[in-house]
């Protein structure tokens, strides 16, 4: 027995007027949400145009051209868009009946593509239990049959299995909406051995680090901690068949120095730091879970992996910025002061599920608004732009010590400390003391 995909009624509308354009193709993403009883499509976006075709309706005729690479970034755009509990779930094609031969061999190489690229951005590992399955959706621009198939995309050999696609009116109205403020204060020493201070580098491994910390934390939802296996709205009251908003249980707290994992010691070393990145702050996450029934285990990953997504999503739009900006090659830094993009929310229509967006606080609204339709296909108004946090910043200073003679204090300040402590048992870090604003990203070298 396949999977079985519950589908927002009026994705039915788009998809067919997607088929009726004077193209060979047209691709795009499915957004929605898996659990282990049913999956979700609440969006589908067309792949957009590349900036040579606008204007010209150039496609290529043939579906061993398409571009894969394109296909790619533009999920991993999308992706950055999702708040917690939404995912690219799929791919769709809808071709003509002269290409649908070669449709399948098509949407699988993408959605493995597609998927190893999220991968390798993602701070947080899958659950074994996850719904690893992918959608790979054909549909004939002609007849307007639909094909839906799904492969497991943690199984390089996987072949295609069938799966339902079943419309439903009003999927996209109530949904159960999670939000929180996480404090972030983390500090990630840049060894001496570092090569050319990797900023980017060395921020994703600490982010990785904090991200174990975000894994183990302990969630309080209306001021209880509640079994994973509890129904999240156990309890409450919650009326079948409220189309008119979310319900939001707006009161989670994040205990991140409680663990809930087993208890085990860390260990720590003696390291020559040459400077230091601090990230101190608080981030505003927000999380949507499906209706059904469902596990508090389910609500509080997604709102776990929000978290994580938008400080990582964050740190990758300043690098990508300060790329653009200052050129690829940078290798020393000034003292420099940025601002982090603010995190920001937009109703889609007919739903009541909000996509997200991050912003620089020069951007004018009309080009959060271009973007939402090249990403989204999704026109929004100025109005419904909601920014979701205070303007935060970013430092980035070194130090203007000597290098010899910071070094070689370093090294002897490490030694007599390790010295003193070793009866104890004590082993600490030599690091660099840096201080930080409200939501600062510091750098700190020699």
């Amino acid at each position: 027995m396949g999977r079985t995909y519950f589908v927002e009624e009026t994705l039915g509308q788009y998809l067919s007027d997607l088929s009726t354009k004077s193209k060979p193709y047209v691709t795009g993403l499915l957004i929605g949400q898996c659990s282990p009883q049913r999956d979700y499509v609440i969006q589908a976006v067309r792949t957009p145009p590349k900036e040579e075709q606008k204007g010209d309706n150039i496609t290529p005729s043939n579906l061993a051209s398409v571009d894969e690479e394109w296909i790619v970034t533009h999920a991993s755009q999308v992706s950055r868009m999702l708040p917690g509990g939404l995912l690219v779930l799929g791919v769709f094609i809808i071709a003509t009946p002269e290409l649908s031969k070669d449709c399948q061999n098509a949407l699988r190489r993408l959605i493995f593509s597609v998927e190893k690229s999220l991968t390798k951005r993602r701070l947080w590992k899958p659950a074994e239990e996850e719904v690893s399955d992918r959608a790979a959706l054909q549909i004939c621009s002609a007849t307007k049959k639909v094909v839906c198939r799904t492969y497991d995309v943690h199984d390089p050999k996987s072949s295609a299995k069938p799966a339902e696609w079943k419309y439903q009116s009003a999927l996209s109205a109530s949904w159960l909406s999670l939000d929180c403020t996480v404090n972030v204060n983390i500090h990630i020493p840049l060894l001496a051995t570092s090569p050319n201070h990797d900023l980017e580098r060395n921020t994703k491994i600490g982010l990785n680090r904090w991200s174990k910390q975000i894994e183990d934390s302990v969630f309080l939802i209306n001021g209880q901690v509640r079994g994973g296996d509890t129904e999240l709205l156990e309890g409450q009251l919650w009326l079948r068949g409220n189309t008119q908003s979310s319900t939001q249980l707006s009161d989670v707290k994040v205990l991140t120095q409680l663990s809930q994992g087993s208890s085990h010691r860390s260990t720590a070393t003696v390291q020559v730091c040459s400077g230091s990145i601090n990230l101190k702050g608080a981030v505003k996450c927000r999380a949507y879970i499906h209706n059904n029934k469902p596990k508090v285990k389910e609500a509080v990953q997604a709102l776990k992996r929000d978290i994580i997504n938008t400080l990582g999503d964050r740190c990758e739009i300043l690098f990508e910025d300060l790329i653009i900006n200052e050129g690829p090659h940078k290798k020393n830094f000034d003292r420099e002061y940025h601002v982090l993009p603010q995190r920001l929310f937009v109703p889609i229509a007919g739903s009541s599920v909000m996509f997200s967006d991050y912003k620089f606080g020069d951007e004018a609204a009309g080009e959060i608004q271009e973007r939402f339709v090249e990403m989204l296909d999704q026109p929004v108004q100025a109005e419904d732009i909601c920014i979701a946090e205070e303007r935060n910043t970013v430092d980035i200073c070194p130090i203007t010590e000597d290098t010899d003679d910071t070094q070689q204090k370093q090294l002897t300040k490490a030694a007599l400390l390790l010295k003193l402590q070793q009866n104890m048992g004590v082993v600490i870090a030599a690091a660099v003391a840096v201080l930080a604003s409200i939501f600062s990203f510091n750098y700190f070298s020699d």
